[in-house]
């Protein structure tokens, strides 16, 4: 179990190179974009247009601050992402692209190669304690603001763009906030 701070995080240009992305945590360590197991990024979107494609990947988007986008993937649907909707699944090997509603947004992107493993997020508002059961192999807590202690004696303190990572997790997770926060519980688990 360790936090991965804001300032350990790297930048690198997008897949398709239309813009910059921070990249928070990625399995195997030191993989690449063509061949990781999972990654967990932010990003900066300033303008419309195509998202890379990934082939054999699932990914998950939530904004994190602006008004949000539509997005369309392949023939379905747009879909309308603002900062307090759900966050949106969908398959990264399909042509996705983005429309901002009103100025850039920075989101929270989560991607896992669907051979190897899985994975879910949810938004969580938290205020006083909480306990949220999870149940993966490896498990992420984001820290969007605020700040929280993590654990049943309060070891871990995270802050605002800190993120949790522990293997095995399994059980409730005990979350205390120290002032009101908003976070991201990302559960990974291994696909066979």
């Amino acid at each position: 179990m360790h936090i991965i701070r804001a300032a350990d995080c790297r930048r690198m240009p997008w897949k398709n190179g239309g813009g910059e992305t921070i990249e928070i945590a990625i399995s195997p360590e030191g993989a690449g974009l063509d061949d990781f197991d999972w990654r967990l990024s932010m990003a900066r979107v300033e303008d419309d247009g195509p998202f890379s494609l990934f082939t054999g990947v699932d990914r998950t988007l939530a904004i994190l601050e602006g008004e949000g986008l539509v997005l369309s993937v392949g023939g379905q649907d747009p879909v309308r992402l603002t900062d307090r909707s759900a966050p949106c699944s969908f398959p990264a090997d399909v042509e996705t692209s983005s429309s901002l509603i009103a100025g850039p947004i920075t989101d929270l992107n989560m991607m896992t190669r669907r051979s190897r493993f899985g994975h879910s997020m949810r938004r969580l508002m938290a205020r006083g304690t909480s306990t949220p059961v999870v149940e993966a192999d490896e498990i992420l807590l984001f820290c969007r603001n605020g700040a929280v202690e993590v654990g049943s004696d309060a070891s871990l303190h995270l802050g605002p763009l800190e993120t949790l990572h522990m293997r095995k997790a399994a059980g409730a997770l005990q979350i205390k906030a120290i002032e009101p926060a908003e976070l991201f519980l990302i559960e990974i688990a291994k696909a066979f």
